[in-house]
């Protein structure tokens, strides 16, 4: 079976965050980097060419398929910041109604610019949605 096509990487995420063109949005990033940091206590690591990953989990498909992955992230992307809220509850719908300017798809939370939300909620969407992760993964590193 194949590994999954996103991995960990060696990058420094200071290097990455220089790579960021925009200095709003290198901004942006550099505040959810402390943000999910002191959320997870996780140190930040990149995933693949773009995403800044915290804390992993271990999955285990029932067709055998296995691997690892991060419990929350972030990318800066062409138009927007993406975060990765893994697991979704009830709740967040509650939550996102208060979040402000935004899109929300199957687990990828989509701003422009963290003055466009409310910084509050999303500490707390951050929050249920890795302590979400860790209840369904409880093994995971």
């Amino acid at each position: 079976m194949a590994d999954n096509k996103t991995q960990t990487t060696e990058m420094a995420i200071e290097d990455y965050l220089a790579t960021i063109e925009d200095p709003q949005r290198r901004q942006d990033c550099t505040s959810l980097v402390s943000i999910m940091a002191e959320i997870t206590n996780e140190p930040p690591v990149l995933w693949g060419t773009s995403i800044v990953g915290f804390g992993t989990y271990h999955y285990k498909y029932e067709s055998g398929r296995e691997g690892d992955f991060m419990i929350t992230g972030f990318a800066s992307r062409a138009r927007d910041i993406s975060i990765y809220l893994m697991a979704s509850t009830d709740a967040q719908a509650n939550l996102l109604a208060k979040l402000g300017k935004h899109k929300m798809g199957r687990a990828c939370l989509t701003i422009k610019r963290l003055s466009d939300i409310d910084l509050t909620v999303l500490r707390e969407l951050i929050t249920q949605s890795v302590g979400e992760m860790k209840r369904r993964y409880p093994d995971s590193p």
